[in-house]
């Protein structure tokens, strides 16, 4: 079962696509968009992704950071970045514990889950029911904007 609305998102630090520490603690002041996926270059993970990279110009200038998740590792991220022209960071999570603290393990992998985070670290909204085509509109919608 996600974590709910209104609860304290787990503090996280993991590798991004490019060997970068994350963490959710040096995020504070933005709004966090943590996408949960299950694998790099599959096709509704790829439309999921292809999405957010097409709004990314709707997200930009308002302190909004999208990071998407799975347990595939860095060079994996680097070639799914590569082939689609990605232009956000994707976190590598090979011993699962993002997948594990924020409750999304679909069993080896993770399950398609969102979870926005405010600027103090709190979750604002879970997307349990992802449309992986609209998905980046949907969210600005949740949001709001």
């Amino acid at each position: 079962m996600p974590l709910a609305v209104g609860t304290d998102a787990p503090a996280f630090t993991a590798k991004d696509t490019k060997g970068n520490t994350v963490s959710l603690s040096d995020l504070r002041g933005k709004t966090v968009v943590l996408y949960f996926y299950p694998k790099d270059d599959t096709p509704g993970c790829t439309k999921q992704a292809c999405s957010f990279r097409d709004a990314q110009a709707q997200y930009q200038g308002k302190d909004i950071v999208i990071l998407g998740v799975s347990a595939d590792d860095e060079v994996s991220h680097q070639a799914f970045t590569q082939k689609y022209d990605l232009n956000f960071p994707l976190l590598a999570d090979t011993d699962k514990s993002l997948i594990t603290a924020f409750d999304v393990d679909g069993g080896g992998y993770a399950k398609r889950v969102t979870y926005v985070i405010d600027p103090n670290g709190k979750i604002t909204h879970v997307d349990t029911s992802v449309n992986t085509t609209t998905h980046a509109s949907d969210v600005l919608a949740a949001l709001g904007l």
